[in-house]
């Protein structure tokens, strides 16, 4: 009796200790510190900032780097006249003082011959890896009326349509985040499985078997309106080749623009998007099956300031969480305000 005892309780601690612990427990919303002047980038003369990636340099400073939009052009122009530029720091929380642009449209004889938009950088082994998107007009020719109609309409205007469509990621590297940068020829992903017409807004992260994905959006395919849906791309390399998997990470919803990370921790992957509204977390144990988090939204349209104030915002989008040592130290994103002024703002995380 006593030894049939012991062999049911052996065979449940068996069972108890092989049962996964559930470590979804990151709740993001209470990592966000008030921030003040030095976390914000900030243009008022030419251009309009959007969004921020942190890399580490080779120098122990801190690199952004953020889209911009020329003011003479207007918001609207990210589609046909960005450019991507690069912004240095002590802090990775700022503040960050612009250096130069790096990336800007490459003129007719290439793929991107417009626009540079939404960065995202890495560094994977010796180089720095810069993931932006662009676009052309698929061997058309617009007068300069049309393009300016491009620039400046929606999307229900037939050449900003146009222009839109073509939107696809490319890629540059360096060896030094100082650049030079090299790009390649080609688009890295291409719309297949559930999203369509474009690929856009890449967002890549290492996984624990040494390969890579991407969260890329696209438009939801067989809606008869602009659905936002968020693809996973697998690659061995930080150049691809890329492939699609053919189930969404987010298709139940129109949002965009997704942060991805590994958490070494919690050995599972975080992502966080902008829904239009308000920012979500979203995570999977494997990268490929995705569900809300357990501690779903981050943050309402609005931040702390130190001075007590709650700042509201007409927008806040293109969110980005720079890790040092494995953990969530900064998160950045962008946003616009109801006067149509825009910054890049660096909200500093609370350390465990």
């Amino acid at each position: 009796m006593r030894a049939l005892t012991l062999c049911i309780t052996l065979l449940l601690l068996i069972a108890c200790s092989s049962k996964k612990r559930n470590t979804d427990d990151l709740d993001f919303s209470k990592l966000l510190l008030p921030v003040d002047q030095q976390n914000i980038l900030y243009d008022s003369t030419e251009n309009f900032n959007w969004g921020a990636s942190i890399v580490k340099g080779e120098d122990g400073k801190y690199h952004a780097f953020y889209s911009q939009m020329r003011r003479k052009y207007g918001f609207k122009s990210w589609l046909t006249d960005g450019v991507i530029s690069h912004a240095v720091a002590d802090s990775p929380a700022g503040p960050y003082m612009h250096l130069n642009t790096v990336l800007e449209g490459r003129g007719p004889d290439y793929w991107d011959p417009y626009t540079v938009h939404n960065p995202w950088i890495q560094k994977y082994g010796d180089n720095y890896y810069l993931y932006y998107i662009s676009t052309n007009l698929n061997n058309q020719t617009l007068s300069t009326d049309e393009y300016d109609q491009a620039r400046h309409q929606w999307i229900d205007n037939k050449y900003r349509a146009l222009v839109r469509e073509n939107q696809r990621i490319g890629l540059a590297f360096s060896k030094s985040v100082y650049g030079p940068w090299e790009r390649l020829n080609s688009p890295i992903v291409e719309p297949a499985g559930p999203i369509e017409t474009i690929t856009c807004n890449p967002a890549v992260t290492q996984r624990p078997d040494g390969g890579f994905l991407m969260l890329v959006r696209g438009d939801k395919p067989n809606v008869n309106e602009l659905v936002r849906s968020q693809a996973i791309a697998l690659s061995d390399k930080p150049e691809g080749p890329w492939k699609i998997q053919p189930i969404a990470a987010v298709g139940d919803l129109n949002a965009e623009d997704p942060a991805v990370w590994y958490d070494k921790h919690r050995n599972r992957y975080y992502g966080i998007y902008h829904a239009f509204g308000y920012l979500g977390l979203i995570t999977s144990e494997d990268g490929l099956n995705w569900q809300k988090a357990k501690h779903y939204k981050v943050s309402d349209l609005e931040y702390q300031h130190k001075d007590g104030r709650t700042i509201k915002v007409a927008r806040m989008e293109r969110p980005f969480v720079y890790l040092e040592n494995d953990k969530p130290k900064v998160l950045s994103v962008s946003i616009k305000l109801d006067n149509g002024e825009s910054y890049s703002l660096f909200i500093p995380l609370k350390q465990s």
